[in-house]
């Protein structure tokens, strides 16, 4: 079958359904775009047009028609390590702070959540991190990292931990010796007691309330607000306010920012802020 044409009607239908169940806001630049991630899925599937294919994806009640076209749109696109100042932060100021007040108020929980979490990369890192922080008195901690991402397909590949060659080539060689099972070929199978921290989920995060229970000391939501508009990122924002720990950390992407007039987080550092008892 024959390439279609995305055409005006067609592309503002399908962008408008995109940031109304996801919050992605597609400017016309992404036209093209989303056209070249859709139209193997409209082909294969017999469609007629896009507008077709968009009806459909609205009369399909279980919902798994939309996941594949989010499947489809999400741009998953990060590394092991990726903006590494965040890491080193987190393991020279904020891992302290946070063993610091665990033993004085003798407790050993440690909550973390990377939010958007994508193939998983992200979440592997502070685990690997912890667990590299904390040596032999991982033990008695009693450490969980919620990984959530909107994302289907990226999430099956977080679970598997399977890495490729061009992957691996960005963790540090003793990270690879110590967390990873190496192939022949240079790919990477995330060990057991790594894979054991990390509970991946299925999250939306522009739905007004979260199935989560308790709080988090450190949230990553690192180059995923980039694509919500401001009334979206506002929003999010403040849902991740409730459920971080007071004194907790939200670091977000370098090329984002948040309304710092809002009164819920303190600017700490380029991308590091810090939650605000009212």
């Amino acid at each position: 079958m024959n390439n279609l044409c995305l055409t005006d009607e067609e592309f503002t239908l399908i962008s408008n359904l995109v940031y109304e169940k996801c919050g992605i806001k597609l400017g016309k630049q992404k036209r093209t775009l989303l056209m070249g991630r859709l139209q193997k899925i409209v082909s294969q599937g017999g469609f007629e047009s896009f507008k077709d294919y968009y009806h459909y994806v609205l009369r399909d009640t279980s919902g798994n028609a939309l996941k594949i076209l989010v499947d489809r749109i999400s741009t998953n696109h990060t590394y092991f390590f990726r903006e590494s100042d965040h890491f080193n932060f987190l393991s020279s100021t904020v891992l302290p702070e946070i063993e610091a007040k665990l033993r004085k108020n003798r407790k050993n929980a440690i909550r973390i959540w990377s939010a958007g979490c994508s193939s998983g990369e992200e979440p592997y890192t502070l685990a690997m991190l912890l667990s590299n922080y904390f040596g032999s008195r991982i033990s008695k901690m009693d450490i969980g990292i919620l990984a959530t991402d909107i994302a289907v397909s990226a999430l099956e590949r977080a679970v598997s931990g399977i890495y490729p060659p061009e992957s691996m080539d960005r963790v540090p060689p003793l990270y690879r010796t110590k967390y990873f099972t190496m192939a022949p070929d240079g790919s990477g199978l995330v060990k057991e007691n790594i894979k054991q921290m990390i509970l991946f989920r299925r999250l939306n995060l522009i739905q007004p309330n979260y199935p989560l229970k308790g709080s988090f000391q450190v949230i990553f939501c690192r180059n995923v607000m980039i694509y919500f508009d401001k009334a979206t990122q506002k929003a999010v924002v403040e849902r991740f306010y409730r459920y971080t720990e007071p004194e907790g950390y939200l670091f977000i992407g370098h090329s984002e920012t948040i309304d710092r007039s809002s009164g819920l987080y303190q600017y700490v550092r380029p991308s590091v802020h810090r939650k605000i008892q009212k």
